[in-house]
């Protein structure tokens, strides 16, 4: 039998990291198996929402490069099968319509949890045969078993015992019509011949309904897998500052989308000791039976180690088209490849390595004042002046030739390599940060050295 997955976000809100994750599960548990994986917006949700929010859900799955089979479904196109089988369940006696009023509702909890009791649904209006009270719209509920056990095998969890008192008659249709969450979702995953589920746990006592919905209708009910949250690096819940924040916003910040990919495989699954998979390996290893059943923890380190890791091995061309979203344009720049070169190993993010090469690329309009007052000392002056001598003679372009004029004013003037290196450095690059020294002057060229070295001068 074929594996189909499924992810099916709500468009409220934004897609963040935690549902990302259980999206690459899915995805690489159908691609594993050279199965179907399947995207659901589930919006029935009217009120609540977002035609931006599903836009920036779809624009995360282009730029992950997780691609669904098929065309995307939307449960607000449904609502008459739904309504279909709600008709099938009330003819069958399942289901059943329920004139509990608000105020009815309310005063019942209210008694249970003056007595301690759990709240739930008494089922007053389970065996109701009488007249319909007036002036009340009914909602639709389904019979549950009062008794036994319902159970399920869960892929992450193992088993899973639930006593049927726990699950009450819940709503499967709302007064107005509109069906509920835990209906519509065992109809289309049954529907749409989902074999396996894996989602939050946060949904885990969801699945008891869910299977009642199955049983009632007589549907095929899927393999579930219920993966732990992932906490903030002091093992809390993650919040937006911790990370949990629109996937969309990790590209503003310059993250790739291997490295993010990557990061998010090791939350809840390991390989042996292997920390960095590309895409390919990902999907010949991915077993969701292997899933943690413990939360992990969102460790920014390991994402900047891992995207530094992509940069670095990314070609020329490729950081060439993606650095032009953070104001760095180097297509045609017979430099590019020595500025890259000569940057990657110092930009853990696209937004750091931009920095890196416009520092390069720009010269110092001001010099940062605590390096300055330590490179621009005693003989600094007279030191870069006949440097810059030496270059308009000697006119190196390569790394290694620019260096050897720098060793060779060291030797000359019996200097330590920092007396030309420190107002050097600041000269070219207004502090005392940046790459190589002979690299930048390689890739600025003799003019536009020496001219960055005069220009300091006439500040001293």
């Amino acid at each position: 039998m074929s594996v189909v997955t499924r992810f099916a976000p709500s468009p409220t809100g934004y897609l963040h990291i935690g549902g990302l994750r259980t999206a690459l599960f899915s995805w690489l548990t159908a691609k594993h198996n050279d199965g179907t994986f399947l995207l659901r917006i589930e919006d029935t949700d009217m009120a609540r929402n977002s035609e931006e929010a599903k836009d920036a859900i779809l624009k995360a799955f282009e730029w992950v490069g997780m691609e669904c089979d098929g065309e995307v479904i939307y449960q607000s196109k449904r609502f008459d099968v739904y309504k279909k089988y709600i008709k099938q369940l009330l003819k069958e006696g399942k289901a059943y319509r329920c004139y509990m009023s608000k105020e009815e509702l309310a005063a019942l909890r209210e008694e249970q949890m003056a007595n301690k009791e759990r709240t739930r649904y008494d089922g007053r209006y389970r065996d109701f045969t009488g007249t319909p009270p007036a002036g009340v719209d009914p909602v639709i509920r389904i019979k549950a078993p009062q008794k036994g056990t319902i159970s399920f095998v869960d892929g992450v969890k193992g088993e899973m015992n639930i006593a049927a008192t726990e699950v009450d008659d819940f709503v499967i249709a709302r007064a107005d019509g509109a069906p509920t969450y835990n209906f519509v979702v065992a109809i289309d995953d049954a529907l749409m011949g989902c074999t396996e589920v894996i989602r939050g746990d946060d949904h885990l006592y969801n699945t008891p309904k869910q299977i009642v919905v199955y049983n009632a209708l007589g549907l095929k009910q899927p393999n579930f897998y219920h993966v732990a949250m992932i906490n903030n690096e002091q093992g809390k819940k993650l919040s937006k500052r911790d990370g949990a924040t629109d996937v969309m916003e990790y590209k503003t910040m310059g993250y790739l989308p291997e490295a993010l990919l990557n990061f998010l495989v090791r939350l809840g699954w390991s390989h042996g000791d292997q920390e960095i998979f590309s895409v390919e390996e990902m999907i010949a290893l991915f077993d969701p039976n292997d899933i943690n059943k413990s939360s992990s923890n969102y460790n920014l380190d390991k994402l900047l180690w891992l995207n530094a890791h992509y940069i670095k091995e990314a070609s020329d061309e490729k950081l060439i088209g993606l650095l032009k979203d953070f104001g760095v344009d180097l297509k045609g720049n017979e430099k590019a490849s020595m500025l890259l070169n000569a940057t990657k190993e110092r930009g853990k993010t696209l937004v750091e390595l931009a920095e890196q090469i416009k520092l390069i690329t720009t010269a110092p309009t001001q010099y940062d004042e605590k390096s300055a007052k330590k490179a621009f000392k005693g003989e600094a002056k007279e030191i870069l002046s006949t440097f810059a001598d030496m270059l308009a003679l000697a006119q190196p372009t390569t790394k290694e030739a620019f260096h050897a004029v720098m060793e060779k004013i060291v030797e000359e003037k019996e200097i330590g390599f920092g007396k030309i290196g420190m107002p050097l450095r600041v000269s070219l690059m207004g502090s005392m940060t940046g790459s190589g020294l002979d690299e930048i002057m390689a890739i600025l060229g003799v003019s536009e050295t020496i001219k960055r070295i005069e220009k300091a001068i006439a500040n001293m």
